[in-house]
This record gives C-alpha cells, sequence and structure tokens, in this order.
C-alpha cells in the first residue's frame, strides 16, 4: 500500500513538472495570491527574447463566485497555453471575462488561448484601443515580438477584445466591480487602468514598470505619464489608497511609494536633463552623460543602456513641442 501510495506521489509530482510554466535559467512561473481574491503571475523583467519566450508581462487572475476574470493574459499562443495551465491550478471555474490594459501584444495576444477553451468569453478594453489593434498596432506588435523571440506561432489570427468600454465606466462581473480611468495620453493612447473595489486593487498597467524599461512610441507621453503617476501619488481625480498595486511589469506592492517613486523619479529626471538642454540650446545626446550620472540607481535595469536615450530624445520632442 505505501508502495502504491510512494507511486502516485512521484507520478502527480511528475505531471506538475511537466505543466509547470519554466523557462530555462529564468525559473518557474506561477500566480501568487497577492490580495484577497486576487492572483498575480510577474513575469520576468526583462525585454522579450528567445530566452523568455515574449513573456514578461504580469497576468492577473479575480476569483469570483462562480467564474475568473482575468487582466492581461499574455503575449502569445504558445505562452498563452503554459499561462492558461497555471490559471486551471488557481480554480477550475470558468474564466467568465477579460480584460486588456492597452493595444501592446505582449499584454492580449493570448486572448486566443481563452476564447478558444471558452468562445463566448467577453473581453474589454478601451473602445479606441480596439479600433487601433484592428488597424495596425496588432500587426506592428506581431512584428516586433516575432523578431525578438520567434515565437509566435499560432498567435494569428489575432482574438481581438470585443467589448468597448470607456473613461469612468464600470463593469460588474458575477459580483466583482471593475472603475475604469483613461487619459488621453500616457504609457500610450490607449491605456485603462482598473481599479477592482471589491479588493481595493489597482491595476496600473505599463503606466508603471520597475526594473525594466520599455519604448515610448508616437502615441505616448513622458509629460502625461508623469501626470498620471502623480494623481496615483497624490490620491487625485478620484484615486484613493489602495491596499495592492499592479504594474504592468514588475513586482506588486501595498506601499504607494516604494511602488510608483522609482519610475516616476526615473522620468522627472529624465524630463529635467531634456528640458535643461532645450533651454540651453544643446541637443539631447550633448547632456545624456550628466543625465547618465544622475540616473545611477537604474543603470541595472533590463534595457537601460538601449532605452534611457530614446527617452530623453522622447523628451526633448514634447519639449519642443510645447514651446511652438
Amino acid at each position: 500500500m505505501k508502495k502504491a501510495i510512494f507511486l502516485a506521489s512521484a507520478v502527480m509530482l511528475f505531471s506538475l513538472s511537466l505543466n509547470a510554466f519554466t523557462l530555462g535559467k529564468l525559473g518557474d512561473f506561477k500566480f501568487e495570491k497577492v490580495n484577497q481574491n486576487v492572483y498575480v503571475m510577474h513575469g520576468p523583467e526583462k525585454e522579450p527574447s528567445k530566452e523568455n519566450e515574449g513573456f514578461m508581462n504580469n497576468p492577473a487572475v479575480i476569483e469570483s463566485q462562480n467564474g475568473l476574470i482575468v487582466i492581461d493574459p499574455g503575449g502569445n499562443y504558445k505562452v498563452g497555453k503554459k499561462i492558461l495551465l497555471e490559471i486551471e491550478k488557481i480554480s477550475k471555474k470558468p474564466i467568465i471575462a477579460v480584460f486588456n490594459t492597452h493595444k501592446h501584444g505582449d499584454h492580449w495576444f493570448a486572448n486566443k488561448n481563452i476564447k478558444e477553451k471558452y468562445p463566448e468569453v467577453p473581453i474589454y478594453a478601451l473602445t479606441y484601443m480596439i479600433e487601433q489593434v484592428k488597424d495596425n498596432a496588432a500587426e506592428t506588435w506581431y512584428g516586433i515580438l516575432d523578431r525578438l523571440t520567434g515565437n509566435l506561432e499560432g498567435t494569428k489570427p489575432f482574438t481581438f477584445p470585443s467589448q468597448g468600454i470607456e473613461n469612468k465606466q464600470t463593469v460588474v462581473v458575477d459580483g466583482q466591480t471593475f472603475i475604469m480611468r483613461h487619459y488621453a495620453k500616457g504609457h500610450t493612447d490607449t491605456d485603462i487602468l482598473i481599479e477592482h473595489t471589491n479588493s481595493n486593487t489597482l491595476f496600473i498597467g505599463d503606466n508603471l514598470i520597475t526594473n525594466r524599461f520599455g519604448a515610448f512610441d508616437e502615441s505616448s507621453s513622458i509629460i502625461e505619464n508623469i501626470k498620471v503617476l502623480e494623481k496615483i501619488k497624490n490620491q487625485e481625480d478620484g484615486f484613493k489608497k489602495y491596499a495592492l498595486y499592479v504594474p504592468g511589469h514588475g513586482p506588486s506592492n501595498s506601499e504607494i511609494s516604494k511602488i510608483i517613486d522609482p519610475f516616476l523619479n526615473y522620468l522627472k529626471i529624465v524630463l529635467a536633463g531634456a528640458k535643461k538642454a532645450y533651454e540651453n540650446d544643446m541637443a539631447s545626446y550633448e547632456i545624456k552623460p550628466e543625465v547618465h550620472e544622475q540616473l545611477k540607481a537604474y543603470h541595472s535595469w533590463d534595457a537601460y543602456e538601449g532605452q534611457m536615450g530614446k527617452h530623453l530624445m522622447k523628451a526633448y520632442s514634447e519639449i519642443e513641442m510645447l514651446n511652438f
């Protein structure tokens, strides 16, 4: 009998290890219960690559009485399969809703995995985001991620969000209440920040990133991203003190200053450097060494070398536009 129990346990452990979401030396990834009925899988704090298979965002799951609600399920079909297996370890309840925080494909391309299993599931996103991804944003991000990771097989045809939402709209799913906030620009022009009132959790999306850097594209604004983070920190425009803050990339935290300040201060230093360069009739690259010295605390963040100079140029161009 003991031998049979041992063998059954060994088989179970072997089965679980086969299903574990493992990314080589980056380790195993699973959902952690972070606040009441909220679970988050914190992705690698890295740029998309073959090593991380294009997975680096923070998928989240809210468990309701009758189902599961997913926020940003991941960045491609192959990764989505692994994330879905991990979701099923939380609960065997069906997925009854999905939210996508913005147009960048590393957050929503895995919609397809959920839709295949639950064909009727509503997928919510800002109405303008849905327009953008159906126009060209999905193809743009497919090209970026495919080039960097080579792991997008099966991702097409895209599964676009199906339910348009707007700023300050409230969505109730199986007794779970979500309040949407959208600003014209920030990380992109398609962002929604999601307040889950039941658990007092704020999902900030890529308006907040920790330990790594991403690009600011033509639809983004460093100045406006700063304003959004200041509103959250100062509890303005309907924001309040939350039990948990979840960024688009990097660890979640319950302490507002600890989670907001690192990225906010980085953006402020970059903007101040760009402003100084503009006022002294300098090019952004001329002030880059000075700004680099001021950013010593960020030199270890992933992609710092590749992104800081681009962020400085972006901030400089925004200041130029304000002065025209």
